[in-house]
């Protein structure tokens, strides 16, 4: 039995993630129409989407579809599954494997993806996210699900975000056949060692091909053993001139995560003599998020259940404030901008590239107390790579069709972010016992991807490492 892998997505930058398994299954010594398996269905973003040319509708789905059988997320990023409505408008009628925390969060993700950037027709979005949770199907962290014939998958931890995965998929098994199954291994989006909640990922034992993201491929990131002092520190210099404190950040994943190391600090305040202060979470999705990433402890690493043991919450605490309507939202933009009250808010997008977030930087980067520190990665293209990159020399930055002369402070916190780094990518790939015969570096801008290759290729040198 043979297979082939395509990419449909995550080659040229860091968002669109979209990979396609196709195989070839023998019956009776002839061989059948090619089926496939779909890896993640993930929205282009940034510059991203403009390299491929034309826009977000005409390049929902370039691809035909008529011979998936069945498509798995890896998390519920929506560079990872963004694309999922169109591809249930294609007709894709198959199901949609996910881990189980997955399965609970992907319908909400999907459900605000249409309310921001497609439609506010709730008939459409009931309809769109009705069709979706039909097709889910949960399955458990590592176990093998038998998906066609000859073809099974299984999910492990990726300690990204919450339910994200990376999939192992089994492709030529047949009972009473000697010969060995091909293992090819799609990362997904792995997590940096020490991520806040989740334990770390661990390798397979093999794999013959491994798709790799390569997000951080060409460096380190800080010692995240410092992370909460490094914050502290970021804090009580922000603090010094009253001004508000803004960190951009993902409703899923980075919002727990920061609120994770936020409580952490507030635990020691004096010791860093930080002010009192207050903790805005300005996104009705990541209140929701709070809310069944709680439901989901079980699945919280043991340094999270010891702070629970200690009858510490770190997702909810007494400095926490959640704004909910868009007329409150308002309210506090308009406040914390008149208020010189030591104040951190957390609000989506990540990149900047809409959300609350953006009402915020409109009222704020102007004003020359306020700070925005970064945590995340900034794909190029993208508002929040313009502010990184510019914002330092005193430049502007285009928000909502307005020009905004940045006056900011503009920081970047090292250690903070979800994604592996160029050690833990190459680590994950050393602690394989039977390393992959071929390397794929998907997911990654071309400097990334390069220094990746080079370094992989000289580890291991039986293994043909490329950039498809």
């Amino acid at each position: 039995m043979r297979y082939e892998i395509s990419h449909h997505g995550a080659i040229d930058g860091v968002t669109g993630s979209c990979h396609e398994l196709g195989y070839f299954i023998e019956r009776q010594g002839k061989e059948l129409p090619k089926r496939s398996l779909l890896v993640d269905c993930g929205l282009l973003q940034g510059n991203d989407q403009g390299k491929a040319g034309g826009n977000a509708d005409e390049l929902s789905i370039d691809f035909p579809i008529q011979h998936v059988k069945a498509m798995v997320a890896t998390h519920v990023h929506i560079d990872h599954v963004g694309r999922i409505p169109y591809l249930l408008a294609a007709g894709f009628k198959g199901p949609i494997y996910c881990s189980k925390p997955s399965a609970i969060l992907l319908p909400l993700v999907i459900e605000d993806a249409l309310k921001v950037g497609v439609t506010r027709n709730e008939k459409i979005i009931k309809s769109v996210v009705g069709r979706l949770q039909s097709q889910i199907v949960p399955i458990a962290y590592n176990e093998w699900k038998t998906i066609d014939d000859q073809v099974q998958v299984r999910l492990q931890r990726a300690g990204h975000i919450l339910g994200s995965a990376y999939v192992e998929v089994q492709v030529g098994l047949s009972k009473g056949s000697n010969k060995k199954a091909n293992r090819v291994t799609f990362s997904g989006d792995l997590g940096a060692p020490n991520t806040p909640l989740l334990p770390a990922p661990k390798s397979p034992y093999r794999s013959d091909c491994l798709v790799l993201e390569s997000t951080y491929g060409d460096r380190n990131h800080g010692d995240r053993r410092h992370r909460v002092e490094q914050l502290a520190t970021a804090l009580k210099r922000c603090f010094a001139d009253g001004g508000a404190v803004l960190i951009p950040a993902f409703s899923i994943g980075r919002t727990q995560e920061i609120l994770y190391e936020l409580e952490a600090v507030l635990q020691k305040r004096k010791q860093w003599h930080l002010p009192n202060l207050r903790v805005i979470v300005d996104s009705p999705l990541a209140a929701k998020f709070n809310d069944i990433y709680r439901l989901l402890e079980s699945y919280w690493d043991e340094e999270s259940h010891q702070r629970l043991r200690q009858g510490r919450h770190p997702l909810s605490f007494a400095e926490l404030v959640t704004v909910d309507d868009h007329q409150s939202h308002m309210q506090m933009v308009e406040q914390v901008a008149k208020d010189r009250i030591p104040t951190v808010v957390v609000a989506a997008s990540g990149m900047c590239a809409g959300g609350r977030m953006v009402n915020y930087l409109k009222a704020l980067l102007g004003d020359k107390r306020t700070d925005v520190l970064f945590v995340g990665y900034q794909a190029a293209g993208t508002p929040g790579r313009d502010i990184l990159e510019y914002g330092p020399k005193g430049g502007y930055v285009f928000l909502d069709g307005q020009r905004i002369e940045i006056k900011a402070k503009i920081s970047e916190l090292s250690g903070y972010s979800a994604h592996a780094g160029q050690d833990d990518l190459v680590n994950f790939v050393k602690r394989m016992r039977v390393k992959p015969r071929e390397i794929r570096l998907v997911h990654g801008e071309e400097r990334a991807k390069d220094a990746l290759q080079g370094i992989l290729a000289g580890e291991f040198p039986d293994t043909k490492v490329w950039v498809p």
